[in-house]
């Protein structure tokens, strides 16, 4: 599936992979496809997110991110559905973090000796359940808007399009399915300015 994908789009996947070294996680995952995106300079992708005024907005999605990550990557509408059922979500974290530290439910590895490497096969972190979802879901609207590489747009809309902490940030942020495609066209040409 990779040979279809534009240089703008390996790029993304490449920065995700960077971002989940960086934290440490065991897996790529569609969270960490996102932050790529967002540090894109480049690509019709980013010009949709710069058009729909993410890049002024950029810290707040990180924080509403790690705050995701931080309740074990529940979205705030499962805590909230949680609260339904008299779960405290917040209260949760915050003893689990109390006993055993910050980012304790987030799933990320530990800081001891071998710990971050734990998940790599062959020299490559492997790419979590939804990020392949999402890999898959930008081939499948690709074909379906006729087009015959997958770009970084089509990347973000896979995002936008499947459930999930990535596409409630970005909706919380403004940008939706239906946005970012009115942003980037039906057809696929990007509209200018």
């Amino acid at each position: 599936m990779f040979e279809r994908f534009t240089k703008d789009a390996r790029a993304v996947v490449k920065g995700a992979v960077e971002h989940s070294e960086e934290v440490g996680a065991r897996t790529v995952e569609a969270e960490h496809l996102l932050l790529a995106l967002l540090d894109r300079g480049a690509g019709r992708g980013s010009f949709a997110l710069s058009a729909l005024g993410l890049d002024r907005r950029r810290d707040s999605v990180r924080r509403a991110l790690e705050a995701a990550r931080r309740r074990a990557g529940l979205s705030q509408a499962d805590t909230d559905a949680l609260a339904g059922l008299g779960i405290d979500v917040t209260e949760i974290v915050s003893r689990v973090e109390e006993a055993h530290g910050v980012g304790a439910m987030s799933g990320d590895p530990g800081d001891g000796p071998g710990e971050r490497e734990k998940g790599r096969r062959g020299g490559h972190r492997p790419f979590g359940r939804e990020a392949k979802h999402v890999l898959e879901k930008s081939l499948r609207i690709a074909l379906a808007r006729r087009e015959r590489t997958i770009g970084d747009e089509h990347i973000l809309l896979a995002l936008t399009a499947r459930p999930g902490v990535p596409a409630e940030v970005l909706a919380d942020h403004g940008v939706t399915y239906a946005s970012v495609t009115r942003v980037i066209g039906e057809g696929g040409a990007a509209k200018a300015g």
